[in-house]
């Protein structure tokens, strides 16, 4: 049974930093779930609004079902309702359904529904396909608008009165347009969560546009440092959060885009630099060379997160 209705859920997520951990991996590529409890029960020291256990920072397009499902309730059971713990629900319509049941059934909160695999789909089919996974379960639904599945605000409101337990809309685009309609058109509806690799670096102008926290990704093995920068932004802090923005960011985010897939092997990357090693990431992605992670090494020291 979950243990937030989905309109706790909402009103949770929309009030602080959203945690988006890696999901641990062996030297040979195996799960190590023993790795990842002690990750979560280290992050669960710092104050978050809610966990999206195998979601793309933690490489759930990676996963099978079964690892999946170990990862989901291994937060579950990490967490222990300290906090919401939403489980992914990814690929074809099909497999989506699937996943949502067994999130339910593994105890989890609510559910971040991924793009469907590869296809274009019109926007009566993303409807269609937000509807057979909100009636698959009672949790409460973020869809994540993005890749092949950005859902425009006719759409969602589609959506929205079709069923009640999509609770979120997650942004993966950032076209402030079209963010405004979608804005203007659902109101207080939903949370709205920037989605955005590093989304640290839209989320000032995004508050403006009612999205009122985003998926840190730097949280990981940056915790402190994440949410002083949440803090300042929600307290529209525009002096400190381009100081922290110019001190590791933007520095960051250089970093991060020497190599498509980086926006998550850079995270794994931090975290072994603060000597919380996480595993290497699995193919398709690769791993930081030892100059990129000696350059992330002194953005880490410039901000205080490496162990002295």
């Amino acid at each position: 049974m979950a243990h937030v209705t989905p309109d706790e859920l909402a009103g949770t997520l929309g009030s602080g930093l959203l945690s988006f951990p890696v999901t641990h991996f062996t030297e040979d590529g195996e799960l190590d779930e023993a790795a990842y409890r002690e990750h979560l029960s280290w992050l669960s020291t710092h104050p978050v609004a809610g966990l999206f256990a195998a979601g793309g920072t933690g490489e759930g397009f990676s996963l099978t079902p079964a690892e999946t499902d170990r990862v989901v309730r291994a937060a579950v059971g990490a967490v222990d309702g300290a906090v919401p713990v939403l489980a992914p629900a990814t690929g074809s319509t099909v497999n989506a359904v699937a996943q949502a049941r067994a999130a339910e059934e593994a105890g989890a909160d609510g559910l971040l529904l991924m793009p469907p695999y590869l296809t274009e789909a019109s926007q009566a089919g993303l409807v269609d396909h937000i509807t057979a996974v909100c009636e698959a379960s009672s949790l409460g639904v973020v869809f994540y608008s993005r890749a092949n599945a950005v859902l425009h605000a006719d759409a969602l409101e589609q959506a929205c009165e079709r069923n009640r337990t999509l609770v979120g809309f997650k942004d993966g685009i950032g076209n402030i347009e079209q963010m405004t309609r979608t804005y203007a058109r659902m109101g207080d509806r939903l949370t709205y969560i920037g989605g955005l690799p590093t989304a640290e670096v839209f989320a000032l102008p995004l508050l403006q546009l009612g999205v009122t926290t985003y998926s840190s990704a730097i949280f990981n093995f940056v915790p402190e440092f994440a949410l002083a920068f949440y803090d300042a932004v929600r307290a529209q802090d525009q002096a400190r959060v381009y100081a922290m923005l110019n001190e590791f960011v933007i520095p960051y985010t250089q970093l991060r885009d020497r190599q498509q897939g980086y926006a998550v092997s850079i995270v794994k990357a931090g975290m072994k630099v603060i000597g919380r090693p996480a595993g290497p990431v699995r193919t398709p992605l690769t791993d930081l060379s030892e100059l990129e992670l000696a350059t992330l090494t002194d953005l880490v020291k410039r901000i205080g997160g490496v162990p002295a």
